[in-house]
């Protein structure tokens, strides 16, 4: 039975397409758990999703699929915006759907210079293809492409080079950081040396700040929430996965977002093999025991995907670090790098949890 739900449809949607992928990431092992072709969904599986601002399309390798062409198709029927996450490694592959797609966006995820990038993502010449098919794009006329890169232990100087070859080539330039979930099927990924890491995040904000697109101060307010991440500060602004973005598992389950584990709670919304229609899921009384979860949930996860439409929508928090501390830099004054936890009315026990698992 549908419950009485006002909740509005989200704004932003990740699809995660499968767990096939020929890298074997240190920091990810969902190569070690590959899903068959024949669990995943498929485009017609996708037909039912309402309008959405954007969709990320992720893996896993997305570029296994031979039906990709297919899925963005029918993506692009509820979304202006499509962006793939990608290793780069099938690059003929990326290359012939942009040409098909032209407004494409591609992060291609490179987590380090050339000798870091293969030791941490498990094969070598990842890096040689990653950047040659960010080059190809670049080539071809693509305006939504660039970086991706996940720092771990041991590579956030990397990081710095990254941001400085992203710029030098005009591209974009996104972050995270280790986390532990069952989608990356790891639960040991921690940051140890969090001064050195911390440290360097500093230095990239401080970079950042001094660009001229606010597109880039309000990248250094998310970079400074991943310091406090690291340092397992209470997140800046509440966790509203599930209301404002939403997460699809290559077997079709819905979930709030991709950072749940087991230990703490995991549950989903609803399946749209089982239930075809997403709306119903989305307005289903499962939905709503999941949306309480969450306000509740122990982790003080900072991804992109659940940090960025909060940010869109509690705009005033970050617009306003991002004007204050531009003026410094504009001064060549340092940034005022101290998390503040914004109180936005959210569940106060949203993230006190954890000790009681």
């Amino acid at each position: 039975m549908m419950a009485n739900c006002n909740i509005p449809c989200s704004t932003d949607a990740s699809i995660i397409l499968t767990y096939r992928c020929p890298m074997k990431c240190k920091m990810c092992n969902i190569w070690f758990n590959p899903t068959h072709k024949s669990e995943e969904i498929k485009a017609c599986d996708l037909r039912t999703l309402p309008k959405l601002k954007f969709i990320n399309l992720t893996g896993g390798e997305p570029f296994i699929r031979e039906d990709l062409d297919e899925i963005v198709e029918e993506c692009y029927r509820h979304t202006g915006r499509i962006v793939i996450s990608t290793s780069g490694w099938f690059e003929g592959k990326v290359v012939a759907l942009a040409k098909k797609f032209p407004d494409i966006g591609i992060r291609i995820s490179i987590e380090g210079l050339s000798q870091k990038n293969d030791e941490l993502r498990g094969h070598a010449g990842g890096f040689d293809k990653g950047l040659r098919t960010l080059l190809a794009l670049k080539e071809l006329g693509l305006k939504d492409i660039g970086f991706g890169c996940t720092v771990s232990n041991n590579n956030s100087r990397d990081m710095l080079s990254l941001y400085q070859l992203s710029k030098s080539l005009g591209m974009e330039f996104a972050t995270a950081a280790f986390h532990n979930s069952y989608y990356f099927h790891k639960d040991d990924n921690v940051i140890t040396n969090k001064e050195e890491v911390c440290g360097n995040f500093a230095k990239l904000i401080e970079w950042q700040l001094k660009e001229n697109h606010p597109k880039s101060w309000f990248r250094a307010w998310f970079n400074m929430g991943l310091i406090n991440y690291i340092e397992g500060g209470k997140r800046m602004l509440p966790c509203e996965a599930g209301m404002v973005n939403f997460f699809i598992d290559p077997f079709g389950d819905v979930y709030p977002c991709n950072g749940l584990e087991e230990k703490y709670w995991m549950k989903s919304m609803g399946n749209i093999h089982e239930t075809p229609d997403f709306m119903e899921i989305w307005k289903s009384g499962r939905a709503q025991e999941v949306r309480a979860m969450v306000r509740k949930c122990p982790k003080n996860c900072w991804m992109v995907g659940t940090a960025s439409p909060v940010m869109h929508k509690y705009l005033r928090y970050p617009a306003r670090w991002a004007l204050t501390n531009k003026l410094r830099s504009m001064r060549g004054k340092p940034a005022c790098i101290d998390p503040k936890w914004c109180d936005v009315g959210q569940d106060p026990c949203q993230g006190d949890l954890r000790e009681k698992f």
